[in-house]
């Protein structure tokens, strides 16, 4: 048996009745929506404003209702009514983004996994003491610029897809740049970027074990970035800035890859030792999360970021990717958490999934 997430009050909603899965209507809300339908749960849609019209061309992955806030912070005031659903939150990246860490951490509301890892996800000194611990291979990183004596990545805290990040050659480079918040420079390391698709379920007893449960690679995806590729990402960024462009990382969409099979127990590996770690610092992960790093020539893979939640890389796969179809075909994430929950109540066991 897992560790209990969820207090017995804020499963009181839950109780003798069918859940309904909710969400943000962004990031992954489709195959969210979607899986949760397979599976026979009744859907919730959150909207910030007047619930989006494009639903209406996916019937398939269309909310059964809709509740409206006037902004995404202003969800605790809906808690109440969420409650009276029997609603169940799935975070995702938006969801975590726009609500913020702090007021979705004290949300009086049953969430899918632990809230409790989005302190750690959030803060990127945090993250890298969860991944530096677990024994995860990550770029170097420099507590001040002088250090800097090759490429570097300049990155926000949270969930931004990519906004703002800043890419510098050399320590010369980076002296142009003014942060806007709170950062890390971390080493720019040259290889191929994998963003990799697990979810780890303390309820099953079979498969790749990890602690009490089991990993699933669910899908592997790579990222389009709004106006730079990664082949010019050091050598053409001063003719872009000449020409008055500025290279950003601002994610707009993903792109479906696989794995040398001979790589994969290296994979599997990495997440093994970030659950396993995620366990012992705050009582673990459940559900999705994405190892992001990168393959290099001599074929190490360096972590640069783990996103505790689904991630958009996933909407590649709503019918299944090579990997989950070695599962279940057809599987996506969206309909692997509504599983996981249909498990969990029929085992009398959501206090283990939820938080």
């Amino acid at each position: 048996m897992g560790i209990p997430l969820a207090s017995e009050s804020r499963l009181a909603s839950l109780e003798g009745r069918t859940p309904t899965i909710a969400t943000l209507c962004s990031h992954s809300s489709l195959q969210i929506f979607h899986g949760a339908r397979a599976l026979g749960f009744p859907t919730l849609g959150i909207s910030v404003g007047p619930p989006p019209r494009f639903y209406d061309a996916f019937p398939l992955a269309r909310p059964d209702r809709f509740l409206s806030v006037p902004r995404a912070k202003d969800l605790p005031s809906a808690a109440e009514k969420l409650r009276a659903e029997g609603a169940i939150l799935i975070p995702h990246g938006s969801f975590v983004e726009y609500v913020g860490a702090d007021t979705f951490a004290d949300l009086d509301v049953p969430v899918f996994g632990n809230r409790a890892v989005l302190a750690w996800e959030s803060d990127r000194e945090k993250e890298r003491q969860w991944l530096d611990s677990a024994g995860v291979p990550m770029p170097r990183r420099y507590d001040d610029p002088s250090e800097v004596d090759g490429p570097v990545i300049v990155k926000y805290y949270g969930a931004k897809g990519g906004k703002g990040f800043f890419l510098a050659k050399n320590r010369a480079a980076l002296e142009g740049f003014t942060p806007t918040g709170p950062h890390v420079i971390q080493e720019y390391v040259l290889g191929t970027r994998y963003y990799m698709h697990f979810f780890y379920s303390p309820l099953s007893d079979r498969g790749y074990r990890v602690g009490h449960g089991s990993l699933e690679l669910l899908g592997m995806d790579r990222r389009d970035e709004a106006n730079i590729d990664e082949l010019y990402k050091l050598g053409a960024e001063e003719e872009l800035l000449k020409a008055g462009i500025r290279p950003t990382f601002v994610v707009t969409g993903n792109v479906p890859v696989i794995l040398r099979e001979s790589l994969l127990p290296r994979a599997f590996d990495v997440a093994a030792r970030i659950v396993e770690r995620s366990i012992e610092l705050f009582g673990g992960m459940v559900g999705p999360f994405c190892v992001e790093g990168i393959m290099t020539e001599g074929l190490e893979f360096k972590v640069f970021e783990v996103s505790t939640r689904i991630v958009a890389g996933t909407n590649l796969f709503i019918s299944g990717s090579p990997y989950s179809d070695l599962l279940e075909p057809g599987l996506s994430t969206g309909k692997r958490i509504a599983q996981e929950i249909q498990r969990g109540r029929s085992e009398h066991r959501l206090a283990e999934i939820l938080s």
